[in-house]
């Protein structure tokens, strides 16, 4: 079993990259549920399915009937384990999908109900040794502060060439390490690593691979196609991000045993 969040700065194709390796990892024998908890709600298309679920938190009487208690308290392990079954889709390579949607708060983050039972989710949706689950994460690190990512494998963190996209990718670091997320890792899109490897490096982030400029990536996106369904030329180098990814997470599970 492995879980996955996908995080960086808005823009820089972390929805494309979720999505895809969801499908790559279908297509390799996973289980995968794929979770679309950024608030823009994008992940549809780059899995390939027309019609997305309902967000979950449109369902307000279910949430508060599972994790609402009397007098304004709320439960910290509400029941979930239904949930794929009676809210998500199915989409192309058996990919099931969920859509969190957002969390209404204040300050650094909701304490509420609907923020409870997306955390209990996310800890305890994906069961199975064959399972996967790739969470498509808000843009920047705002979701950190609500400690939604805690039990993830592996956090990539998706940049492209500048000192913006670096500089948020350091700061996701940094609070990933305060919520106890100790394994990370970069995909460097729209460009090359030759100029933003040593940046990451200083930072002690790995760089996964890269996904070079493309335009047949770019008309996938502009006609709300997944790149694998579009056929671009780009897919090799998801497959080697998606490779490098599980040996990377095999490893960190070694030297936990050890």
């Amino acid at each position: 079993m492995v879980k996955i969040a996908v995080t960086g700065k808005g823009g820089v194709g972390k929805t494309t990259l979720s999505g895809t390796l969801a499908r790559l990892l279908a297509r390799d024998g996973y289980e995968v549920l794929a979770i679309d908890a950024d608030s823009d709600m994008n992940l549809a298309s780059s899995l390939g399915i027309a019609e997305p679920p309902r967000p979950l938190t449109e369902y307000k009487e279910m949430i508060d009937e599972r994790a609402g208690e009397v007098g304004g308290m709320f439960k910290y392990n509400p029941k979930v384990d239904d949930i794929v079954d009676k809210f998500g889709v199915v989409g192309p390579d058996g990919v099931k999908m969920l859509v969190m949607g957002t969390v209404e708060r204040g300050g650094s983050g909701c304490m509420c109900p609907a923020s409870a039972f997306l955390r209990a989710l996310l800890r305890h949706v994906v069961l199975k040794d064959s399972s996967a689950l790739i969470m498509d994460m808000e843009a920047g690190i705002e979701h950190l502060g609500r400690g939604t990512t805690r039990g993830i494998d592996l956090m990539i963190i998706v940049v492209e060439p500048g000192m913006r996209s670096i500089e948020t990718a350091g700061r996701i670091k940094e609070l990933a390490g305060g919520i106890g997320v100790k394994n990370l890792a970069a995909v460097v899109n729209k460009g090359t690593s030759a100029d933003v490897k040593p940046k990451l490096a200083e930072l002690g982030i790995t760089v996964l691979g890269e996904i070079p400029f493309s335009p047949d990536l770019m008309n996938a996106d502009f006609e709300g196609k997944s790149p694998i369904d579009a056929g671009t030329d780009s897919i090799a180098a998801f497959v080697e991000i998606k490779d490098k990814m599980l040996e990377m997470i095999e490893n960190f599970s070694k030297d936990e045993e050890n």
